[in-house]
């Protein structure tokens, strides 16, 4: 008998044990080793560096995707997404001044070629921001060409700026006016499915749950909206014709009668642009490339044959947002809050109540930032979340770290809330912005139930128990209960604007109401403070932190940072070796798949406002549908 069937079953167990255990060192010993030797390898891909940049390039910027202030998806899920290819589906507007003001400064660069037609959403406000910068190329001394098969009038906004534009001879560009129509639920909820939406509001102009309890927009909502797209479009006239030494009204006179231009034009759109100098030439796209070639360097190896760098990678040699956390200097932090707000923890590209507030405190902690700036492009949301954070930026002013608002396209209703205690509000002339007002909405569906034979019923303690039970008629006093709680909302609202903005509430209300306004007109109505961008109100906050010129400190992003993890798999899905190996593999799509955002149907704001919380079981809102 060996002595192995000799020892007790206990000692075995513990041998066992043992042998696992080593075994486990040594594996987890091996996975740290070929990981250090992947980061290696890494290194070394990745150490060919960049081809210097040549005189005379062109940097052709050809974004693909929604401009927006802030990716929605994280950083790794992005860097998966190049590594195999794939279209990002968003380019950041910092990212596109960024290259445009470095273009202007750098001498390698001869000229910027513009290609946006897959340039997609932005508002009014930021595409102005957008066609600023390239004015600033222009005016740098340096040629600005674009080129289109076919723009909207929002892509046109931003190319009018170039020095000349050009349309594919089969393409289309024709201007057509603001418009905005929406679809309303009343009959398909009351009359087909038997749902009842009870509404309650304060302000007439409130029209952001009219689609629910309506078959037409109001009056009231007809007039609000009229009178400001109205202003942004005579804006958006007067931009045009600036940039293309017309006349504005020439311009919406052609417009009006488009259908005989058009007829006069044998139905061909790309020459009616031409007719109406909206365009210089009409070219392909070969032609166009050929154009650059006779004015650039000509370069076989390039797209097109010219010597060109492409946005991506003319970014990545200006970029320096990575060393903005080592930077020794006193910073301004930038802090964003797009999309819809929203209580507790949300993913980038929407504010949360508390991931947002949580950004807020930690620009306030962190010593080396002096001073915030709030970029807000929001159509607001909830209450309470709106409030969280507007308590944060007052914490910051308490702190002693000024802050100033830069609105983009839209800083309505919540996006207001978050941004009326600031020291200063900059926002365009086409920001939209007000919609000072509360709503809350409650469904009721016992008709819908009826519809297929199923009943609620029971029994409660008191005349109020299950009283907010979706599955009852709304009972007596409900009704009662919860306009009084939408119009201490909205008390709220106004004393809140009132003090932070010194008006009295009397005539804080006489601009409420729930009525939108074009930033101009908030601006003449003392909502807004001054006319400016992102630059704006950097340079306003570190003049009020003392911070001295612009050199004498830096400017940082404070977002959600990646993991070690994910930073890990960031540089690898970045580097050459990574793209090779990620590209056909099923398991970084599957990991792509899985951690890509949901889609915005699967979070409909109003889906999500209307779950119950603890307490509170009808919400008070605080959002404009009122995006163009």
């Amino acid at each position: 008998m060996n002595q192995a069937s000799r020892q007790s079953p206990v000692v075995r167990f513990f041998i066992g044990l043992w042998d696992a255990m080593n075994f486990t060192r040594r594996l987890i010993f091996n996975i740290l080793f070929f990981g250090f030797l992947l980061m290696l390898l890494i290194v070394i891909g990745r150490g060919d560096g960049q081809a210097p940049l040549l005189e005379r390039t062109a940097l052709v910027i050809a974004p693909e995707g929604a401009l927006v202030e802030q990716y929605s998806a994280d950083p790794l899920s992005r860097a998966l997404a190049q590594s195999m290819g794939q279209e990002q589906g968003e380019v950041q507007l910092r990212d596109l001044l960024l290259a445009l003001d470095s273009a202007a400064k750098d001498k390698h660069i001869e000229r910027v070629v513009l290609r946006l037609d897959g340039l997609g959403g932005g508002g009014m406000a930021s595409r102005r921001e957008l066609a600023a910068a390239i004015a600033r190329v222009r005016e740098s001394g340096k040629e600005v060409l674009a080129f289109g098969a076919g723009m909207g009038q929002g892509q046109y906004q931003v190319a009018a700026e170039a020095n000349e534009v050009y349309l594919d001879p089969m393409g289309a560009m024709m201007l057509e006016g603001l418009g905005r129509y929406r679809t309303y639920y009343r009959e398909l909820l009351q009359e087909k499915l038997g749902v009842d939406m009870h509404l309650f509001k304060v302000g007439e102009y409130k029209s952001a749950a009219e689609p629910f309890v309506l078959d037409a927009a109001s009056a009231e909502a007809k007039e609000a909206d009229l009178y400001w797209m109205n202003d942004l479009w005579q804006r958006y006239l007067a931009d045009v014709a600036k940039a293309r030494k017309l006349d504005a009204a020439a311009i919406a006179q052609d417009i009006e009668q488009m259908d005989v231009g058009i007829q006069a034009a044998g139905g061909d759109l790309a020459r009616y642009a031409l007719d109406q100098k909206l365009v210089d030439g009409l070219k392909t796209r070969e032609q166009f490339d050929d154009m650059l070639v006779e004015r650039g360097v000509a370069d076989e190896d390039a797209e097109g044959g010219f010597r060109q760098i492409a946005l991506a990678d003319y970014l990545a040699r200006v970029d320096r947002s990575a060393l903005a956390a080592v930077d020794p200097r006193p910073q301004v932090a930038v802090i964003v809050a797009e999309g819809e707000i929203t209580g507790g923890e949300q993913p980038p590209g929407s504010i949360g109540g508390d991931s947002t507030s949580t950004l807020l405190r930690q620009a306030r902690d962190d010593e080396k930032v002096k001073a915030v700036v709030l970029r807000v492009d929001s159509p607001g949301g909830e209450v309470f979340a709106s409030e969280q954070i507007r308590r944060e930026v007052v914490a910051l002013k308490d702190a002693g770290k000024p802050v100033v608002v830069s609105m983009g396209d839209l800083a309505a209703s919540g996006g207001y809330w978050i941004s009326m205690n600031a020291d200063r509000i900059y926002a365009d002339p086409s920001t939209i912005t007000g919609s000072i007002g509360i709503f809350g909405m409650f469904p009721t569906i016992p008709r819908a139930l009826d519809k297929i034979g199923v009943h609620s019923d029971g029994v409660g303690t008191t005349r109020f128990a299950g009283a907010f039970d979706i599955t009852r008629e709304l009972a007596p006093g409900v009704g009662e209960v919860v306009q009084a709680v939408i119009d201490k909302g909205y008390r709220d609202f106004t004393g809140r604007v009132a003090e932070a903005r010194n008006k009295p509430v009397e005539q804080v209300d006489e601009v409420a109401r729930g009525r939108v306004w074009s930033g101009a007109q908030a601006k003449e109505r003392g909502l807004v403070d001054a006319f400016g961008g992102l630059q704006d109100a950097i340079d306003d906050v570190a003049k009020r932190a003392e911070l001295g010129e612009r050199d004498d400190y830096g400017v940082r992003y404070i977002e959600k940072l990646a993991t070690p993890f994910e930073r890990f798999f960031i540089d690898l899905a970045q580097a050459r070796i990574g793209q090779a190996l990620l590209k056909d593999s099923s398991l970084a799509q599957a990991l792509l798949g899985e951690r890509l955002p949901q889609m915005a149907g699967d979070l409909r704001f109003l889906e999500q406002s209307a779950r119950p919380s603890a307490g509170v079981p009808v919400k008070s809102l605080a959002h404009c549908f009122c995006g163009l």
